[in-house]
């Protein structure tokens, strides 16, 4: 039996994780399969031959399948590469499934996308529908989902109606700055704090990523994810051959998945604000505070160790740079 709901995956240069992740797709046997492959970048002499062997995991399809493919000639990046694959893939298709090639579902994953497509199709408030749970293993709700603010994108779904929504430049953001959008919309000044800078550094084009620019049209269109209360989704791209996932030990690596079963629907569409706080310093804060540490502890040891020792050594060790800290939130 195959899979009625089209299935859109983005890859690159990584043969191995995107043959894992096609073949839990084979098993669903989609009718209608979209591939994206960004182009090779021409100061990485590997990526020529595995952009190649990565495009050719397709040729060995062997079910009845629409193909589809958009493989880019140049490599366009995290940002314009994805975002590129998905507003080609909205035009052939209404609404998708989507993976990564280092997002591997469950094999409940598909069923419980297609089933609140349906579900939520009509439904405005609804802009994305996530496989991800980071709630450690707490139960959340009776349902088998719930609402976020939070658009995790390991794994997810969504609809032309919303997709076509994406602000990808940020073009809004500074009227949302200006009236108070942000702060409407965290739970804490230190979130409202986190948020303004990862806005303010993706329009200015410091960040390469597609997934903050639609954070961020989620929350302009006043929109909600749905997650599940079981974890759907595990990344096991984790490691030096990821743009933002470098850390193989980082705690969100290779997560468990398991089945999710029968959906339970809950009753009413309202976002779940403590799962929503509980997310926030364990996904989002802490990775930034971590990355900042790190940064501080390198520059500690380049004083310290890596000059000669002298009586002004104390003297030339800089000083931590607290101005733009966030206060704790009460």
């Amino acid at each position: 039996m195959s899979f009625s709901t089209p299935i859109v995956m983005l890859v690159f240069n990584r043969p191995d994780l995107t043959s894992r992740v096609l073949n839990e797709i084979a098993r669903q046997r989609p009718r209608t399969l979209l591939v994206c492959c960004d182009g090779p970048r021409q100061d990485v002499a590997s990526d020529a031959a595995n952009v190649a062997a990565t495009r050719a995991l397709f040729d060995k399809i062997d079910w009845p399948c629409e193909l589809l493919t958009q493989f880019n000639d140049e490599n366009l990046g995290c940002q314009y590469g994805v975002a590129g694959g998905l507003n080609w893939a909205f035009q052939h298709v209404e609404r998708a499934v989507i993976l990564e090639d280092d997002c591997l579902p469950h094999s409940t994953f598909f069923n419980y996308c297609q089933s609140l497509l349906d579900q939520y199709e009509d439904d405005q408030r609804i802009m994305a529908i996530s496989g991800d749970n980071f709630q450690e293993a707490q139960q959340r709700t009776p349902y088998s989902y719930y609402f976020s603010k939070y658009m995790h994108c390991w794994g997810w779904a969504t609809w032309r109606r919303a997709w076509e929504k994406m602000d990808l430049n940020l073009d809004a953001w500074p009227a949302f700055r200006d009236s108070g959008g942000v702060e409407t919309i965290a739970d804490s000044p230190a979130e409202a704090w986190y948020w303004r800078q990862i806005f303010e550094r993706q329009q200015r084009a410091e960040i390469d990523s597609w997934a903050f620019s639609y954070q961020f049209t989620c929350w302009l269109e006043h929109g909600l994810t749905i997650l599940p209360e079981k974890n759907l989704i595990s990344n096991i791209g984790f490691g030096e051959r990821s743009t933002h996932t470098a850390n193989p030990d980082h705690h969100h690596a290779n997560l468990p998945t398991f089945p999710i079963g029968e959906l339970r629907h809950p009753p009413r569409v309202h976002r779940h604000r403590e799962a929503d706080k509980f997310t926030f310093p364990r996904y989002y804060f802490r990775d930034k505070l971590t990355r900042k540490l790190r940064r501080a502890a390198r520059r500690l040891w380049a004083n310290y160790f890596d000059r000669p020792v002298s009586p002004g050594l104390a003297s030339a060790v800089p000083q931590p740079d607290n101005s733009t800290q966030p206060r704790r939130a009460a």
